[in-house]
């Protein structure tokens, strides 16, 4: 599947990932007004295979797939960063 991947411009380290393209419809009100602007970061391929830096590909398919878009949060300050 190909996913595309956008920075919020309220949130550091905040990324919401999209089956398509500058589609925002599936994304409830109150997470864009959370987020702010919506950036473009990458387009990618995605499979479950793949290894993503900070999530389970199989997690952000299901959640592309189920609801539509998936929420990326930065890792909590005590957890180290892979």
């Amino acid at each position: 599947m190909q996913c595309y991947v956008y920075r919020a411009s309220k949130r550091a380290d905040t990324y919401v990932y999209l089956p398509e393209k500058d589609d925002f419809s599936e994304l409830p009100e109150g997470v864009m007004r959370a987020l702010g602007n919506l950036e473009f970061a990458l387009e990618f391929e995605l499979t479950p295979e793949r290894t993503l830096a900070q999530e389970d590909p199989q997690k952000v398919l299901v959640n592309l797939d189920e609801q539509g878009f998936h929420l990326q949060f930065p890792p909590p300050e005590d957890e180290p960063k892979p």
